[in-house]
This record gives structure tokens, sequence and C-alpha cells, in this order.
């Protein structure tokens, strides 16, 4: 996490909530997909942050690809690290889009949110966000959190759900992202809503080769990971239900400043989030993960495939 020692002086700037991962569906607030005025232009440029994982890379990518199809000059500054960096960034003027998650953003800024279907959060991200803040229409493909353990530990523990591993209080170990022990849609929900209390949190990535390489020894018995993840079924890990919908609906948002919003940007993310599905995201991850593509040339050949540019 050097980067994120890095970027934390750069960023300081400005402080508020820190927002979570994952989304998919196809709605607008009012039409135009805005949740807040208009009045900003993409003539300047865009500059596009993404988070520090493959997807949200990969998704940063085909951002840019669909808007400079468009017109609009873009730039991408990938691998920036978590929200608690890239919120303040897009705040301040750093950078002026996100790829991000609905339910696990609206989680971020406000934990106490109920909503669990697409729309719903919508509606409540709108009254949720800082101002200067906007989210654009949802998109169809989606990728939520989930917390993963191997066949074995399953068989082992009689696992199948979140509840199950209250009866498990005090014996396991769950390794995630450093973020995750203080999130909702983590250690504290956890605790809150199934009551688990696990042996140790042990710090390693977001759904990267650490926590997998984890799981795999059985340096942790829990991982955290993301349902596009194609390593889950690779390596038959079994996906714990979530019986009190702990983790909510996680489509796909374009988090954009009010300063960038225009007709030109809005359009044609909203093309993309039209085109773009959760089999084909996971589709994109795989082949940066396992064939180990560029992101980047990753986003342009299926932007390509998909008649999102010329």
């Amino acid at each position: 996490m050097n980067r994120r020692t890095v970027l934390g002086g750069l960023f300081a700037v400005a402080s508020v909530p820190a927002l979570s991962a994952c989304a998919s569906g196809i709605t607008s607030l009012d039409g135009s997909g805005a949740s807040s005025g208009g009045g900003g232009s993409s003539k300047g440029g865009v500059t596009i942050g993404t988070a520090n994982f493959t997807e949200n890379q990969i998704l940063g990518y085909l951002y840019a690809a669909v808007l400079t199809a468009a017109g609009v000059k873009t730039k991408v500054r990938p691998n920036l690290g978590t929200r608690e960096i890239v919120i303040p960034a897009l705040r301040s003027g750093d950078i002026d889009l996100l790829p991000e998650y609905q339910g696990a953003l609206l989680n971020y800024l406000d934990p106490k949110a109920t909503p669990t279907e697409q729309g719903a959060m919508q509606n409540a991200l709108t009254l949720a966000l800082p101002a200067g803040l906007q989210v654009l229409p949802y998109g169809m493909a989606e990728d939520s959190d989930a917390f993963v353990v191997t066949r074995e530990t399953a068989q082992r523990y009689g696992l199948a759900s979140l509840a199950d591993l209250r009866k498990q209080n005090g014996k396991l170990v769950i390794g995630a992202a450093p973020e995750v022990k203080k999130r909702q849609v983590g250690a504290v929900g956890l605790k809150e809503v199934y009551g688990v209390d696990f042996k140790e949190f042990k710090s390693l990535d977001s759904d990267g080769p650490l926590v997998k390489g984890a799981l795999k020894k059985g340096d942790v018995d829990v991982a955290n990971l993301f349902t596009t993840d194609t390593d889950i079924k690779a390596n038959d890990w079994v996906v714990l239900s979530d019986p009190e919908h702990l983790i909510p609906s996680q489509h796909i948002v374009p988090l954009i400043a009010d300063r960038k919003a225009d007709d030109t940007v809005r359009k044609a993310l909203a093309r993309l989030g039209n085109v773009l599905t959760t089999a084909q995201l996971t589709e994109l991850n795989r082949q940066v993960d396992k064939d180990k593509k560029d992101p980047e040339d990753v986003a342009n050949t299926y932007a390509q495939q998909h008649g999102l540019v010329k």
C-alpha cells in the first residue's frame, strides 16, 4: 500500500466518508440520469480515476474508450487506491470520474441505509452524495462483495451461509483489504447482522493475489472476494449465502463531478452501461488476471468488438 501513502499527501485536501465497492441495472432519476443539477462541461477533458483492483481499472479504461469516441479528451489515473483516497480526489478536482458500485457506495456514504433494490438505492444515493457529485444511470453489469471459503473448510465447519460463521466464533481467520475491517459490508456488518467474531483479521489486498493465495494455503479461512472473480469457480470455492441481505445489489454506476457531467458524457457512459453485462465483465477480468493482458488493451478491444468505438 505504498501508493496509498504517496497519494495520501496529494489528496488529503478533502475529507468525506468512504464508499464501498460493486453494482448493474438501467434507470434514470430524472430522465437524464443526473442526481443533481447540471451545468458541467467536458470540453476541457475528463480525468478518470480507478481503485486499486483489476476490474475497476478495466472499467476506467472502458469509460475512457467510449468518451474518447464521443470526442472527449480523456486521461486515466489507474490504481489510485481505496475510496478513502479516490473520493477526496474526485471532490478536490484531481480526478473527475470514477467507476463505482451502487450498493457499496451507498453503504460507504450512509452505513445505516436500508435500500437493497437498484432503483431505491439510486434514489438514496442522490440524497447521500456530497455536494458537487452525482451518479449517472447504473448499467446492467454488477459485481458484489462475497465472503468465500474453500470447499474443504465449508465441509469441515458446516458453512453454507454467513449465519453459519457464528457457530465457529473465535476460531476462524478472515482475510481482506485493510479497510474491510471497518466497513459495514465487512467485519462490522458481519458482527452486527450475523453476530460473527473472528479469531483474527488479516489485512491483505482487495480480491488480489495476497488474499487468494492466503485462502489457498489455509492462512485464512474466509476471504472477501468479488463475485466476478473467475478464481472462485476455478478453485471450487464456496460463496457463503447472505440470508439477511447484508450485501446490497452492486450494479456498476458512474460517479462524476458536476463540473464535467454534460450530455456528451452522459450519453457515452449510458451506451456502455446498456451493453456491458456481468458475464462479459467477468471475462474481461479473466483476460487480465489469468491471461496477463493489459487492462487498457482488454478494454479497447471490447469497445471495438461491441461497436462502442469506431
